[in-house]
Parts: C-alpha cells; structure tokens; sequence
C-alpha cells in the first residue's frame, strides 16, 4: 500500500462538477492506498462535514487532509475567470514550495484538477514519482456560436483567453517542465495530448463520472416529454442553442402535442437574462421552467423525472453528461471533444458542429426523432445506459488510478499503462 499525496484544488463532497470529480477521485485512490489530500481552506468545512456524517467509511482511517492558501488581503483581487486562473497558477507555485518545507515523504505525488492543459503544476520539485492530471483541453468557441449572439465583449474576451493560453502552450517554460517531468500524464481527451504534442507517457482516460442512482423513482412519463439541461449560465455551455433548437422543435408540434413537452433548465450564471430574452423572442417562455440553483439531490429528481437530456454545449468536458446517463436518459449533443466524446459513438443524436441556424435546425430535428420514434428513444436510452456502465463509474477511475500510480512508482520495471 503506498502513500500518495493528492493536490486539488476544488474538493466538495456536496457540490457537483470539478468539486465532486476531485472528491470522488480522492475516494477511489484510498480505496487501496493511504491518501494525503491537499486543498484550499475553503473546501475543508464541507470534507469534515461528510467524513463524520459517514463513519462508516473505514478508508477515512487512511485520509490526511492539509488546507493551504493565501491570505484573504492577498487574494482580494481574485475575480472572474482569468484572475481566478491566474491565482490558481500562483497556488500551485506556492504549494510547491509550502509542501517542500513540509516534508510529508509520500511514495508519489499527483496534481489531480483543475482539468486544463496551461497552467502547470510544479510538485515534480519534490522529488518524488509524478502524476499529473486529469488534463483537459477547452478549444474555443467557435465564432459562429458567440460573436452574433453574446456579442463582440464576449467574443474577444474570449480570444483574449485564448491567446494567453497560447502563449503559455508556447513560452511557459515552467510547463515544459510540468510535462517531461512527469511520470504520468492522464489526459481526458485526444485534444490535450495534440495541444501538448505529448510523445509517451501519457493515458487518455474521461475525468467525469457518476454512480448508478437507482434510489430516485422517476414519475409516469408515458404522457410526457421532458427534456432536462442543468449548468452554468454561460457562453461556454451553449444554452442558446438550447433554447432555440427546443423553440423550433415545439412550434412545430401539433396543438395536442404541445402540452405533453416541456423544458427545465437548471442553473444559474451571467447569460441568465440574455436566455430568458431568447426565449421570450421564440416564444416559448412560458414553456420553459428556469431554475436558479438547487441542492444535488435535487437536481437528481430533474434527472429522475426527465425523458432525455440536451447538452450542445462547447466545452471540453462535462461532468452532467455522465450524471444524465446514469439515470438512463439519451443525450443530444454536438460533435466536439468535450460532450461528443462522453456520449457513445454509436448515438446517432451527436449534432456535427456547423453554422448557427443549421445547428439550430439540427437540433430540433434530433428532439423530432425521438418524439415521434419510441423506439429510437428505447435505444437511445439503452446505449447510454450501457456507455456509463462500461466506462463512466467511480470504480472504474479507481482501476485507472491504481494502474496509473503503478506504473508512476515502477517506471523502471516491466509495469505497463495499457
């Protein structure tokens, strides 16, 4: 049994999305070795709340938890996103040097989250075997999905993001280090190993999971089709598209039919104003049920009570796609590597990505399909039933993890990542 010492920076037995993958990642790694868990300050409320609500857990004997930040009158400017991951650069540097003067002497170290690919870590300085990742990759989103829509603030905020993370790809002498340093690169998609030019080392491995719920007993839907979005209001997870596609789909229904359709979208976020105005414009505002923010057992009841779930979201990843197919719902989304990879290959509900109103058209043409095909929805709804079983489980990024800290430790030996 080795020791492992774990830094993430967003751990939250409670919350979902990164908080909830780097506690059950944390979960799984103690599952066969003793865990050093190292976060910021404020996740530790939450992490001694769970662990004496469940004493049960006999792994908990194995758990180390150590809670480092700034000052709060140092981190004061700390707002948005950009300043946020600049922050985030810096508490990876000083935990660094702040674990070095600790000397805590694991086996190995791993730099679990936050899933992006241009900002390193710097544990390699410690000496010890040295993991890094899950590393995700965000392309940008494409100009026709945010200039005409969320406009020229918007789209060249975005850029300019862009064009940081490009310098950081190319003149960040500290990730160079970050990448041939380490033992162990987990990658979540095909896109983080190209950006990186990544050559050995390295696994591609999904960071997103959730657990088979079969506690929530859903409602009669025999009548009724629910269609389920949940996450943040924001350019990035193409709500837009949302509104739109199931604007164009349910105008086209019959009268009769209209009354068995609806729309939940959970979530809140700064793009909240600009959706309810979209969908007052298509004319399906009174049809749409907007939820600000709810527990997540909560919004395990959304999951529990829909008929499927519609995600065209840009991003690289998606923690909600395997939460949505843990219920058994059908997933539409584009063809990208954040969602489009998560769903099964074989689905035929990706919608390829291509000009803003064609999208539109094919989106509401993929919610047409499955309402008017039963079949094809029963189908849909077994694929993804079977994609989170074979592959989206928390036990199965724990047989990852032991094989990847394996390897880590007996680079040297005949131990394999394949």
């Amino acid at each position: 049994m080795k020791t492992v010492l774990i830094t993430a920076y967003a751990v939250n037995p409670y919350k979902g999305s990164e908080d909830a993958m780097g506690w059950n990642m944390i979960l799984q790694a103690l599952k066969n070795h003793r865990v050093i868990a190292v976060t910021r300050k404020n996740n530790q409320p939450a992490i001694e709340k769970y662990c004496k609500e469940h004493p049960e857990n006999e792994h908990f004997d194995r758990l180390s938890c150590y809670y480092f930040d700034w000052p709060s009158w140092a981190i004061r400017w700390k707002k948005g996103p950009l300043l946020s991951m600049i922050y985030y650069y810096l508490w990876q540097l000083t935990l660094a040097i702040w674990l070095f003067r600790k000397r805590l002497n694991p086996d190995l170290v791993h730099n679990l989250n936050f899933h992006n690919d241009w900002t390193p870590s710097f544990l390699w300085i410690l000496g010890k075997p040295f993991v890094w990742g899950h590393v995700g990759h965000h392309n940008k989103i494409p100009r026709q999905y945010i200039l005409p829509i969320y406009g020229p603030r918007t789209y060249l905020q975005d850029r300019l993001l862009w064009v940081i993370k490009n310098i950081f790809w190319y003149a960040d002498p500290f990730l160079w280090l970050c990448k041939h340093k380490a033992d162990v690169i987990i990658c979540m998609n095909n896109a983080a190993v190209e950006k990186l030019r990544l050559k050995n080392n390295f696994i591609i491995h999904p960071s997103v999971a959730a657990d088979k719920e079969n506690s929530y007993i859903s409602q009669d839907l025999q009548h009724s089709f629910n269609i389920l979005s949940v996450g943040r209001l924001v350019p990035l997870k193409g709500f837009d598209l949302t509104i739109r596609g199931f604007a164009w789909f349910y105008n086209n229904l019959p009268a009769a039919d209209r009354a068995k359709v609806s729309l939940t979208i959970a979530g809140s976020g700064p793009a909240a104003e600009l959706l309810h105005k979209i969908a007052r414009e298509e004319q399906v505002e009174g049809v749409i049920k907007f939820i600000d923010w709810l527990p997540r057992e909560e919004v395990k009841k959304l999951y529990a009570n829909a008929t499927l779930f519609l995600y065209p979201s840009h991003e690289g990843a998606g923690m909600v796609v395997p939460e949505a197919m843990s219920f058994g719902l059908p997933v539409i989304c584009l063809d990208n590597d954040g969602p489009g990879k998560l769903v099964a290959p074989s689905s035929c509900l990706l919608v390829k990505q291509d000009e803003y109103w064609p999208t539109v058209k094919a989106i509401s043409e993929k919610l047409q399909h499955l309402y008017w095909n039963s079949p094809l929805l029963a189908q849909e709804k077994l694929l993804a039933t079977e994609r989170h079983q074979d592959l989206f489980q928390w036990n199965v990024r724990g047989k990852m993890l032991n094989k990847v800290y394996t390897y880590a430790a007996e680079k040297n030996s005949s131990c394999s990542l394949a």
